[in-house]
């Protein structure tokens, strides 16, 4: 049996993925040890979605992270599924009566179910589910106060129907089909279900904006079974990246608050994501209120006065993205593989929100690796787009690879803002951003 080693995460907000980790459609859930596990794909190549293996990160603040590699696999020294070694797509994970069940989905419509005494694995026994000629994609299970355990799954439109007492099988019977659908309700894929004051709350990869799945969207009712009622966006991606197309993502109650946890898109590419997390309140009648989406997460602000990762950006304006510095594809969460702003053009932007200064910052420093083009890093605040704060000259004549810490003045600022970075110049990928940080 593969060992599995569980790391500790240093402090994180968004992402909650350590760098080079890309943990992504995160399925949330709150076991009786009280700590929140996230269950989702693990994108490993800027070719394809997802891998061959699912990761577990787990918390007990939503601050601090650990993650445990390699939980279940489809092939390599972990293969726990010896009839096929297809990818594994999103899944999800339930517990019922000492045994946590892992329910996992495949390219080429394979759905099947894994079993463990650890929320953390290692799953096995896998075996196939049945359901009558009509697999998809995205398992999600959902057990009511009753007892009765759902199982649902589908993209377009999304299906139901009953677990039986083992967990492991399909009431065939009992299945429903158009559920929610993309012409109703906007459904693309990614279902999750959750109950809150008798309301059931559908939450799904919504297709209602620009003609991509990039929002988490809700439907609800007052039965697992429909009808369900379109409700709205709960979270837009819309804007982490210049490739950005989908999301998938849950909401949960983590210690008396609720949250909604999605995926962003990096690297230019549509298939390398990280899980985020936002908090969310819901209104009297049910409704939940849509939240954008932060560098904060579910922290406090990012302190001015301490180095702010340049990945921690919510928004992404132009050609520029978040990029590996290296990749060692063997150990994804190699300190080596630090992440950084990158490929930055003449007019491109970057937010982070958001970043408190408390009683007053005067000096701005970022550390850059210049490119064979000098460029400009402006530095503006809230929605003040004219009258930078200050600025910075970033020199040509690098190589994209070599570091130096720049600085400048600024006007003093104190208090939380928004904190964005506008950037100019005359060449393509004038320089590289790692870090940057504030002084009194």
């Amino acid at each position: 049996m593969l060992l599995l080693i569980v790391s500790k995460v240093t402090t994180a907000q968004n992402p909650i993925c350590p760098p080079g980790l890309n943990i992504a459609d995160p399925t949330t859930r709150v076991w009786k040890d009280g700590k929140l596990y996230v269950y989702g794909s693990r994108d490993e190549s800027p070719k394809y979605y997802c891998s061959y293996d699912h990761w577990v990160l787990s918390t007990s603040d939503l601050i601090h992270w650990e993650y445990t590699p390699n939980a279940f696999a489809s092939k390599g020294p972990n293969d726990k599924i010896p009839f096929n070694d297809r990818l594994l797509f999103a899944p999800d994970c339930m517990y019922k009566n000492g045994t946590y069940y892992l329910y996992y989905c495949q390219s080429g419509d394979n759905e099947g179910v894994a079993t463990s005494k650890s929320p953390l694995g290692p799953f096995e026994n896998a075996k196939e589910i049945y359901l009558k000629k009509k697999n998809q994609i995205d398992p999600a299970v959902f057990i009511d106060d009753d007892g009765q355990a759902y199982y649902i799954w589908g993209q377009f439109q999304a299906k139901i129907a009953k677990l039986k007492p083992n967990m492991t099988e399909i009431d065939t019977t009992s299945i429903v089909d158009n559920l929610v659908t993309e012409k109703e309700h906007y459904f693309h894929e990614g279902s999750y279900m959750v109950k809150r004051n008798g309301i059931y709350y559908f939450v799904y990869a919504h297709m209602g904006r620009k003609g991509m799945p990039t929002c988490i969207g809700y439907s609800t009712s007052k039965s697992p079974f429909g009808p369900f009622k379109y409700g709205g966006v709960i979270v837009d991606n819309d804007g982490c990246d210049p490739q950005n197309w989908n999301n998938h993502g849950s909401i949960v109650e983590f210690k008396g608050k609720w949250y909604v946890f999605y995926h962003r898109t990096t690297n230019g590419v549509i298939c390398q994501r990280k899980a985020c997390i936002e908090p969310i309140t819901f209104n009297a009648d049910g409704s939940i209120n849509e939240v954008e989406m932060t560098s904060q997460g579910a922290g406090k602000p990012l302190d001015a006065f301490s180095k702010i990762e340049a990945e921690r950006a919510c928004l992404l304006f132009g050609h520029i993205r978040i990029e590996k510095q290296s990749l060692d594809s063997l150990n994804p969460v190699n300190p080596a593989n630090n992440d950084m702003l990158a490929q930055i053009e003449n007019k491109d932007w970057a937010a982070y929100k958001y970043i408190e200064f408390g009683d007053g910052a005067k000096t701005f420093s970022v550390k850059v690796a210049p490119g064979s083009k000098a460029g400009k890093i402006e530095l503006l605040v809230d929605n003040s787009w004219t009258g930078a704060l200050g600025s910075i000259k970033v020199p040509a004549g690098g190589d994209l690879k070599t570091w130096q810490t720049l600085s400048c003045n600024i006007k003093p600022l104190s208090g939380k803002h928004a904190i964005w970075l506008r950037f100019s110049g005359d060449g393509e990928e004038m320089f590289n951003v790692d870090n940057f940080y504030f002084e009194k």
